[in-house]
């Protein structure tokens, strides 16, 4: 219940929804942890929590982190575990896992430094740490899933890195996994049971949470990048051929903006993130190529949504950043190829960007580092019996 609470200060109804349990039985656990201490005992404080709607933790010293390590850039949150999420500090990193692990754990490391410090206290006090990355993660051991892509390697593990330099236990899984997790947590009125996250950048994956639980299947659910869309189309690092990624992942989405304008006087977009930027300033051929990038995409998840029948998809990642302008020929495709009661206006269906200022992935490696503390306590409590 601690790590719950850890996680998001939440109404008894809502822990209960989240745990699991019985919402007589989180009263009881409240009342008990208010007794012992551990929690608000004041009643004054109680008073106030009881206005207030929810289950907080007294001050702590206690802090969490979380690591998104991308192909080309990283983002490191820290949140002390007494304060809200709008309380997140974060600090972003120029450098990714492309530049190999010896020389982007150093910089990790200054980073989570000075996210911590930001929350006035010191790495002595962190916890937790959880460490998002763009690639498949194996749920039965907490590794990479085998075959191991580039830019990693066998060995390549920035969980057990980063974990044992801050002296605790370190957990990995795939970004897009927790991004969902985080748009889940935080993002909804926790009233969304399949909510899938769309991780757009230079892949395009999804994370998918059914009633609080993420699906990782063995490592591989929600690869929606490396659904074939084009079977006679250009090879993906995956091995396989006209893979979604290939057609609007970042390199192939650049990679048409500098074929519409090369010999041009026009600045040539060299990112997804410069390729949106010029769109959204008007450049018609930048406009275009996003545009029908979103109208992939909606193609693609007409698929997953007559497959699953989510209550949400978000679409996060850099891909996310162009909001509208993705958005709305997705949704069009949506309606085109998707069953109408899955999408139609009175489904309860919802496409929407994220509203976390891509921080999901980072969020959401903070709330599986917490989320480990809890398996580890509960393993420990299985020892002891």
């Amino acid at each position: 219940m601690l790590i719950s609470i850890m996680i998001k200060g939440d109404t008894q109804a809502n822990l209960a929804r989240r745990t699991g349990l019985a919402q007589s039985t989180v009263s009881n656990i409240v009342g008990e942890l208010q007794t012992a201490g551990v929690l608000p005992n004041d009643k004054a404080e109680q008073a106030r929590a009881v206005r207030r709607g929810t289950v907080r933790l007294p001050p702590t010293r206690n802090v969490a982190v979380g690591v998104h390590l991308g192909f080309v850039r990283a983002t490191v949150v820290a949140r002390r575990v007494d304060r809200p999420i709008s309380e997140t500090h974060s600090e972003h990193v120029a450098s990714g896992a492309n530049r190999g692990m010896s020389e982007v754990i150093p910089v990790l490391k200054q980073a989570i430094r000075e996210a911590v410090g930001r929350t006035s206290l010191g790495l002595e006090d962190v916890v937790s740490l959880g460490v998002a990355v763009p690639r498949m993660v194996d749920p039965r051991t907490g590794r990479f899933a085998s075959p191991i892509l580039p830019p990693w390697s066998e060995g390549d593990d920035p969980s057990r890195d980063l974990g044992a330099w801050l002296g605790v236990p370190g957990a990995l899984d795939n970004d897009a996994n927790l991004g969902a997790l985080a748009e889940q947590t935080y993002a909804t009125d926790g009233h969304a049971e399949i909510v899938v996250y769309i991780k757009g950048s230079t892949g395009i994956g999804a994370g998918l949470v059914i009633s609080n639980t993420p699906i990782r299947g063995r490592g591989m659910a929600g690869e929606i990048g490396h659904l074939v869309f084009d079977p006679n189309g250009a090879v993906c690092r995956c091995g396989g051929r006209g893979c979604l990624e290939t057609v609007i992942g970042a390199n192939a989405l650049v990679r048409q903006a500098r074929d519409a304008l090369s010999g041009s006087a026009v600045d040539v977009p060299h990112s997804l993130a410069s390729l949106i930027e010029k769109a959204q300033a008007g450049d018609v051929v930048c406009e275009r190529i996003m545009r029908d990038a979103g109208r992939v995409l909606g193609q693609a998840l007409a698929q997953l949504c007559n497959l699953l029948n989510p209550d949400l998809i978000v679409v996060g990642g850099t891909l996310g950043a162009a909001q509208g302008m993705v958005l709305d020929p997705c949704q069009e495709s949506l309606e085109r190829f998707a069953l109408r009661g899955a999408v139609g206006p009175h489904s309860g269906f919802t496409l929407k960007s994220s509203s976390m200022n891509q921080l999901s992935e980072a969020q959401g490696a903070l709330l599986l580092g917490l989320t480990s503390l809890r398996r580890s306590d509960d393993t420990q409590e299985q020892g002891r019996d």
